[in-house]
């Protein structure tokens, strides 16, 4: 019966359910599920990584990150985007029958704090507007098959979860507030609409208890849907309930507790699934589980993969998906639009863009023209990097690239100068003078976090390897081998600390050749140096020839913020600083261009005249800028996360109150240098009035469900708007609602919804942008509904308070002109 395509979900996996022996139902329970030859099914895996693109399965179309996808503030957009790397996974598939259709995206983690190692994965600081882009993406990697889900997305991490630092260990205290206005909202909308399938548990405490062992609030997420949830484990999070949190005695108490909140499949040892299988034996054995537990959580398993059409044979629509449909012609110019699409905008006082005609372009900083990527980014067919797509676009023009890395030789103690063969193979302290092979271009990333890049072999230094190699292709891997810090001595000698390692570089006696293994900074090598050629310098003499300089700099996406890594701080790091205002004291059309995995505080850099973000938009990132800056393409780009002015506006990383903190756009009094939803035109757009259609409503009953953005709702605001200038321009019409002084605090501002118009020069348009009122609902602690669960989670309701509200639209949270009163009785 399980193989019968015309049974429900529920019915096939009950029938399959019955012909599985008690151990082979405890088998399901682990990530790596062993096959059942008897019933001729697979082996499968849980977890395929999918957050912008198929990831670490080779080559794959690399979309920007989610951080740059929510700056389109385009659902369809992202919902084609999920449907292109659904098609890739099951491509990846074809090839591979373990590659699973259970993907691990989106992440619906709001952007909270900038200073999240992990900013880049998430979309928004604005927990509906979270929702609403992760339930488009789920909708696309679902795919439009009534029956078959093309693959099943897991919503990523309940829940909140937002700091690396002790990331297993610190707890996020969570008021009932902060969790059904700010948290519970950015995952309900993908489990509410039927698109998302799946869940990862979050390796946070919450309140003082493991989010992997928190039954109500997992209750809660399975309430919103009718259908199957299955949810898994972050990787090692049953470990460490026991390890690092000391919430269990043991691995088997372990087991017994994290099935019994609803955790159904153990992300746990790897490929291994022996241990979770003993555990979970022995807690039944113990009485600490009963047989119904096991059952329960292998139904959900089993339900997600017959949702994949797994045992339908020909009967699965996505079947004939082959290993063709990876980098399709249709794929690379979603890519090409989603990195343009989300290029923002954020300054143009000198009316430097777009560029009209230019002979010469310099392409300055270390991002001039190469495409980085992250953890979970696909390998990239190709890559277009910002030089490139400029040279393309401007075929006439010269564009003149230069990094503004020192270029530099390092002489050893024993008189010989470090070179690198022509494969970075081998490097050593054996030339007795300077040669090409003895040069290293030297970036700084910040706080003197250095990459040194070998002439010789083109490829980054690396102590991955013993003895140390010049071979590596990029920063990467999960423990990063091509960083350095150094000590500069006394007398101007260096010492290099390989960060990967914690061991200081040394030079073998004899051979010369570099080992990363000193303990000491006693037993470190002491490098003379010698500066061959001033990247400053060279910024200079380029900058200075140019028609216009474009400045791109930002961060590695695998230095100073990552996952396992929170960032040091939030400023713009001064190298890059430097770089800038060398270029713009050369000359004055200049262009910041911010490629980066989150906002910066501006600093000195805030002086800059034109600035332009985006994120690490993959493989398409030079024709996104390019589009945008030549004007080929209208700036459409707007933030979905506030840039903040000062390092203070952010709060505290470990603090999830935003309210007490007055962080985020909801709550900080203070202007942003760049507020959410902030994002130029190259028009001018004039906002003239908004009207009501109603000034008067009655509060609507308590309940404990905010409405999601984007649902027509009793309130309608017509915003009229007028383009101005001489260009058309994509306005993004954004609509808040201003509370007054409430009994119980609310936000400052809340975002009730949003609309892109396009306006011809001289158009004026009436915009309707329609919200419920139940958005305006705050929790009260007092309340209690008829028939809520009685539990600790529902100890209260959402209500909307009686009052005057200020309904005002404008083109960001920090730029409303006009507003009308909606009272609340």
């Amino acid at each position: 019966m399980f193989r019968r395509t015309d049974l429900s979900v529920s019915e096939r996996a009950a029938d399959l359910l019955s012909q599985l022996t008690a151990e082979e139902r405890i088998a399901m329970l682990h990530q790596a599920m062993p096959a059942i030859e008897r019933l001729g099914i697979a082996e499968s895996r849980t977890g395929a990584e999918t957050l912008h693109g198929v990831a670490w399965l080779g080559n794959a179309t690399v979309f920007p990150q989610p951080v740059g996808m929510a700056a389109t503030w385009d659902p369809a957009l992202l919902e084609a985007i999920g449907e292109v790397t659904s098609t890739e996974a099951r491509a990846k598939r074809s090839e591979d029958p373990l590659v699973s259709l259970n993907v691990w995206a989106p992440v619906v983690n709001t952007l909270r704090h900038p200073q999240w190692g992990r900013n880049e994965e998430g979309y928004s600081e604005d927990p509906h507007l979270t929702g609403q882009l992760g339930a488009a993406y789920s909708k696309g990697l679902r795919g439009d098959d009534e029956r078959v889900w093309k693959t099943v997305p897991a919503l990523k991490h309940f829940l909140a979860y937002s700091n690396e630092t002790d990331r297993s260990a610190t707890s996020s205290e969570m008021s009932l507030r902060t969790l059904h206005e700010e948290e519970l909202p950015a995952f309900r909308a993908a489990i509410e609409q039927g698109v998302a399938g799946s869940m990862m548990l979050a390796y946070n405490q919450v309140n003082g208890a493991p989010a992997h062992t928190q039954p109500e609030l997992v209750a809660e997420a399975r309430s919103w849907t009718e259908g199957s949830l299955a949810i898994v484990s972050d990787a090692g999070a049953p470990t460490f309930t026991v390890t690092i949190q000391g919430a269990q005695p043991d691995s088997i108490h372990a087991a017994a507790a994290l099935v019994r909140s609803g955790m159904d499949s153990f992300t746990d040892n790897d490929a291994d699934a022996e241990p979770t299988i003993k555990n979970l034996t022995a807690a039944l054995e113990q009485g600490l589980l009963t047989t119904a537990d096991i059952d329960q959580a292998v139904t959900h398993i089993l339900e997600m993969r017959i949702r994949t059409g797994e045992f339908d044979g020909d009967a699965d629509p996505y079947a004939g998906i082959g290993a063709d449909a990876i980098d399709a012609p249709g794929a690379r110019e979603l890519a090409r639009e989603a990195a343009g699409r989300s290029v923002v905008v954020l300054r143009n006082d000198d009316a430097v863009l777009p560029i009209a005609s230019p002979t010469r372009i310099a392409v300055v900083g270390p991002l001039a023209d190469v495409v980085l990527t992250d953890w979970y980014s696909g390998t990239p067919p190709y890559a277009v990097g910002i030089a490139q797509g400029l040279a393309e676009r401007y075929p006439a023009a010269d564009v003149v690239v230069e990094t503004g890395a020192d270029t530099i030789s390092l002489r050893a103690a024993n008189g010989r100068y470090v070179v690198a063969s022509a494969d970075g193979k081998t490097i050593a302290a054996t030339a007795p003078s300077v040669e090409d092979a003895a040069l290293f271009d030297v970036t700084d990333w910040g706080d003197g976090l250095l990459t040194l890049r070998a002439h010789a072999s083109g490829k980054l230094l690396t102590g991955g390897g013993w003895p140390m190699r010049a071979d590596s292709a990029r920063v990467g891997e999960w423990v990063v081998q091509e960083s350095f810090r150094t000590h500069v001595h006394a007398d101007g000698t260096w010492s290099l600390l390989h960060l990967g390692s914690g061991r200081w570089v040394r030079v073998a006696r004899e051979v010369g050749l570099l080992l990363a293994e000193g303990v000491t900074l006693d037993q470190a090598e002491r490098f003379g140096v010698r500066t061959v050629r001033a990247g400053h310098a060279a910024v200079a003499a380029v900058a200075a020839a140019a028609d216009v300089v474009v400045v791109a700099v930002g961060n590695d996406p695998h230095l100073a913020g990552r996952e396992t890594e929170d960032r040091p701080h939030l400023m713009l790091p001064d190298t890059f600083t430097e770089i800038w205002r060398t270029a713009r004291e050369a000359n004055e059309h200049t262009v910041l261009t911010i490629v980066s995995s989150y906002p910066y505080v501006l600093g000195e850099a805030d002086a800059a005249a034109t600035v332009v973000w985006s994120s690490h938009g993959g493989q398409e990132l030079g024709h996104g800028i390019a589009d945008v800056f030549s004007g080929d393409r209208e700036p459409t780009g707007r933030l979905a996360q506030s840039w903040p002015a000062d390092p203070a506006q952010a709060g505290d990383l470990f603090d999830y109150d935003t309210l007490r903190q007055q962080a985020t756009y909801r709550h900080q009094p203070a202007p942003y240098t760049f507020a959410f939803g902030h994002g130029l035109t190259y028009s001018t757009v004039e906002y003239r009035g908004v009207t009501l259609n109603a000034d008067q409503v009655a509060a609507p009953a308590p309940t404990h469900r905010h409405p999601a953005l984007g649902v027509r709702g009793d309130i309608t605001a017509v915003v009229t708007v007028a383009n101005t200038g001489d260009r058309p321009a994509e306005e993004l019409v954004q609509v808040y609602v201003l509370a007054p002084s409430l009994p119980l605090p609310a936000a400052r501002r809340l975002l009730v919804g949003y609309r892109r118009v396009r306006l011809e020069p001289g158009e004026e348009r009436r915009v309707e942008v329609s919200f419920e009122t139940a958005r305006l609902s705050v929790w009260d602690d007092s309340l209690r509904l008829d028939g809520a669960v009685d539990d600790w989670l529902h100890e209260g309701a959402l209500r909307v308070q009686p009052g005057e509200y200020r309904v005002a639209a404008g083109p960001s949270a920090d730029e409303l002109p006009v507003a009308a009163v909606l009272t609340i009785s």
